[in-house]
């Protein structure tokens, strides 16, 4: 015991320990475990389930095998009272000498918070009905070495947040819950799709070709080939090969590179869906897509009003996705806010007019996209509850088949919700001369930028198909009330930490 000696003195000195003492002070007991002979970081140990688990099996006089980490301890003397604390919840243990042993009990000495304990105990419950386990076995499963941060009461830092997201994870049961809700709208998209007749697809992340989407891409080279390839900017041109290949329902949940800006909306790496429907169209297709929605808020949160609030939990905003959610064309919604004569002026007056209505235009943008930033300021960025933007200029949209009776639009949506476009949805254009076009105008006629196997592809028939994309993050901000994609990401990409 000359270990514990040595250590206990020191315990009491709390917050006059700086980070180095309190690194040194854990070597400290780590060693002492291991001259005891305990093994400091553990082997398997069987449990009678998760946390929760156990808290819902809960029964006085029952015994249960249980595991997690030290989160809190209540010193009364002889007694001790400690939260255990895994990825389900939280519960309470008891220890006493008198039911774990003098010796189990000194080992128990040698533990701090943020430590990882396996014990074995009989159920009880207290006088301030808290159940609780009485232990009467423990077994020391992970020493750690440091400190959790701030006590236990989280990372107020938010760049700390994101950079160490496993503190985070720890400290933080809000940031915890918004990353279980994510898994929930993943697995219930999935249920969703698959219950309708989708199979989930697997497509090449490494593309020799990058398209599908007009982006900067992420560059690399495989040696072996001598091949420079690009990470995936989109799946779409792969997912049209198997429509080609006979497959009428398809879908990838998929991680797609950008090598563009970050912001609050944006992140280099982003989880996308994508689906494919051979025979529909863009408006089979939204009614598809409004459906799922609305499928995953009710299993994630149970009702279709979705509210946001601010750091004090006071609601900012209330977004309500109650169906049918209201349909309007593109440049009906641009009449409405930036003049019912939008279309019929000059360029240079579309200009002038785009200068007074505060949205900025640099010299170099084409008129459609002139108007495109009055669309994003104007419309996208002002619509909160959901709304399917249709019949967009085909100059945006490439890859989307033109509308019958206005060859200068295409069929296609953008749906908005709280002001970011959530899904984009389309009626696939098949028609492999007018693709071809499209993409030369696109890639400003530098042919090497085409995928040819996919024109090829075409060339052998596609049928007629409609086809979305949905935004993972985005969507997952939309249902956690999360304020930045960074909040949904579990490890974002971030400057490297400069060292001082």
């Amino acid at each position: 015991m000359l270990a514990l000696q040595l250590i206990l003195p020191r315990i009491g000195r709390g917050m006059e320990q700086d980070e180095s003492e309190l690194l040194a002070l854990r070597r400290e007991k780590l060693a002492a475990l291991e001259k005891l002979g305990i093994a400091p970081f553990g082997t398997a140990f069987e449990t009678f389930g998760d946390i929760a688990q156990v808290r819902e099996k809960f029964a006085e006089d029952a015994n249960f095998r249980v595991a997690g980490r030290i989160t809190a301890h209540r010193d009364m003397g002889k007694s001790h009272f400690v939260d255990l604390k895994d990825g389900s919840g939280r519960i309470q243990i008891y220890l006493h000498a008198k039911e774990l042993g003098a010796e189990a009990m000194e080992i128990f000495k040698l533990l701090d918070l943020g430590d990882f304990i396996g014990v074995e105990g009989t159920c009880f419950t207290t006088k301030t009905g808290e159940p609780t386990l009485k232990v009467h076995k423990l077994e020391v499963l992970t020493k750690s070495l440091r400190p959790l941060p701030e006590k236990w009461h989280g990372l107020q830092d938010i760049e700390a947040r994101y950079r160490q997201r496993y503190l985070d994870l720890i400290t933080n049961d809000q940031s915890r819950a918004v990353f279980a809700q994510r898994f929930v709208i993943v697995r219930e998209i999935r249920r969703f799709l698959e219950s309708r007749g989708f199979v989930e697809v697997e497509t090449p992340i490494l593309q020799s070709v990058a398209g599908g989407a007009a982006a900067e891409p992420f560059a690399t080279h495989h040696k072996a080939l001598g091949l420079d390839l690009y990470l995936r900017i989109a799946p779409e041109l792969y997912l049209k090969r198997l429509l080609v290949g006979g497959f009428n329902k398809v879908y990838e949940v998929n991680r797609n590179f950008r090598n563009e800006g970050i912001s609050r909306k944006h992140n280099p790496e982003f989880t996308m869906l994508e689906a494919y429907w051979a025979y529909a169209d863009f408006e089979k297709i939204a009614d598809l897509v409004e459906e799922m929605i609305c499928h995953v808020a009710e299993a994630m949160a149970g009702s279709l009003r979705v509210e946001h609030r601010d750091a004090e939990g006071n609601v900012t905003r209330t977004i309500n996705l109650t169906r049918p959610w209201r349909r309007a064309r593109y440049h009906d919604l641009v009449r409405e806010t930036a003049g019912a004569d939008w279309f019929e002026i000059s360029s240079e007056q579309r200009r002038e007019r785009a200068k007074r209505l505060g949205v900025e235009i640099l010299p170099q943008l084409a008129d459609f996209e002139v108007t495109q930033h009055v669309f994003e300021k104007l419309v996208e960025e002002k619509n909160f509850d959901p709304l399917f933007v249709t019949h967009c200029p085909k100059e945006l949209v490439p890859l989307a088949k033109q509308n019958r009776e206005h060859p200068e639009l295409v069929d296609v949506y953008e749906l908005i919700i709280n002001g970011v476009e959530i899904s984009p949805g389309y009626t696939e254009l098949n028609d492999p001369i007018t693709q071809r076009q499209r993409l030369l105008e696109q890639s400003g006629e530098e042919t090497q930028k085409l995928d040819e196997d996919f024109l090829l592809a075409l060339e052998h028939g596609m049928p007629p198909a409609g086809g979305f994309g949905l935004g993972i993050d985005r969507l997952t901000m939309l249902l956690t009330g999360a304020e930045s994609i960074r909040d949904v990401i579990l490890f974002p990409l971030l400057r490297p930490k400069r060292l001082s």
